[in-house]
């Protein structure tokens, strides 16, 4: 039976990969201890290079739960609260003028949680910075000059709290917070509070850092529109804390089982993390850098529930806790922003015959 259910999420993976001219390569990790299941492969190409299972992929805003996983081991720390302003943290230049809507400044409400869970009423400069870069292909910037960029050029959406709506600028907002507390630059936080403790020695920060050990095989390529966004270093700049991850399938499974265990943070904070949530799209309630899926009768069966983070470049990493499943994987092509996930829900539908 495991070998059959294999076979059948292995084709099924194959084929979705081979029968679309956008994807160049894709990988897809599977792992249940309680199905006796591990599955890792790849399939494409990058380059003249034949995909492989052990190559490192740029996740995306899967980065995203790296970083509210960082704040909340600051948050167990003491060094902040989830409750506290954000002005607690950040200096003048930055929160000047942050965040005004009609005409007046709520900068001054935004809580960290705000910016975990995406109800910060905050613009995303993210999108019109990216159509710049691809234009512009000399085009640079910094975390704080983008952030700067959307204060001038864009405009708040809501006060804090009023709505969700998914926006980096959020977590280019926590990045540059960790960065204060720690004193570190967000990527050697990332390492030293994540990568070194779990042993992930296949991971690094995008264009910002290198791994614990050296890559066996190139980082995947990714694409926008066609345009390999990986050979442009100041996409790096973009993405920064919302989303610069980059590591082999079986590291990001070491991260996703030490979080599951309670081992980077408590389980009664990963609790908080998941349940402190409001509704994102449907059927997707969003807390702190984590999508979880809600059962919605017939629409959304409970066989689905499960939670984890997502990439716009078909990027996913998710846990299903009745399977006791892992699943991750990565379609490297912005096209994927909903079918990586639409995907994933059809393993998840394999599995579930095995039980």
């Amino acid at each position: 039976m495991k070998k059959e259910k294999m076979k059948i999420i292995e084709d099924m993976f194959r084929k979705q990969v081979r029968k679309d001219s956008k994807v160049k390569n894709a990988y897809l990790l599977v792992h249940s201890e309680k199905l006796n299941l591990h599955m890792n492969i790849a399939e494409g190409a990058t380059g003249n290079i034949t995909a492989n299972p052990q190559q490192p992929n740029y996740m995306a805003s899967v980065g995203k739960l790296f970083t509210s996983t960082i704040v909340s081991i600051l948050h167990e720390k003491g060094e902040l609260s989830f409750d506290d302003r954000i002005s607690n943290f950040l200096d003048e230049e930055i929160l000047k003028g942050l965040h005004i809507y009609k005409g007046k400044d709520y900068t001054n409400d935004i809580k960290i949680k705000h910016l975990l869970q995406q109800t910060s009423g905050l613009y995303d400069y993210f999108w019109p910075l990216i159509d710049k870069l691809l234009d512009e292909k000399e085009f640079n910037t910094s975390p704080r000059e983008a952030i700067n960029w959307g204060k001038n050029n864009l405009k708040p959406y809501c006060p804090p709290g009023e709505k969700t709506k998914y926006t980096d600028t959020n977590y280019h907002l926590l990045g540059l917070i960790i960065e204060n507390i720690t004193g570190k630059p967000f990527h050697e936080v990332l390492k030293d509070y994540i990568f070194l403790p779990l042993g992930m020695e296949n991971a690094s920060m995008l264009h910002y850092s290198d791994p614990i050990k050296e890559y066996s095989y190139p980082i995947a390529h990714f694409s926008i529109n066609g345009t390999i966004v990986n050979e442009l270093k100041d996409f790096a700049e973009l993405d920064y804390a919302g989303g610069g991850v980059v590591a082999t399938n079986e590291d990001l499974l070491k991260f996703m089982k030490a979080l599951v265990a309670g081992q980077i943070v408590s389980k009664d904070t990963l609790e908080k993390m998941k349940n402190d949530a409001n509704n994102l799209y449907f059927g997707i309630d969003y807390g702190y850098g984590i999508w979880q899926f809600r059962t919605i009768p017939v629409l959304m069966p409970q066989k689905y529930n499960c939670w984890g983070c997502v990439g716009v470049t078909g990027a996913f990493m998710f846990y299903h806790p009745e399977l006791d499943a892992y699943l991750i994987g990565n379609f490297n092509d912005v096209s994927y922003k909903s079918k990586g996930l639409r995907f994933m829900l059809k393993v998840i539908k394999e599995l579930a015959k095995a039980i």
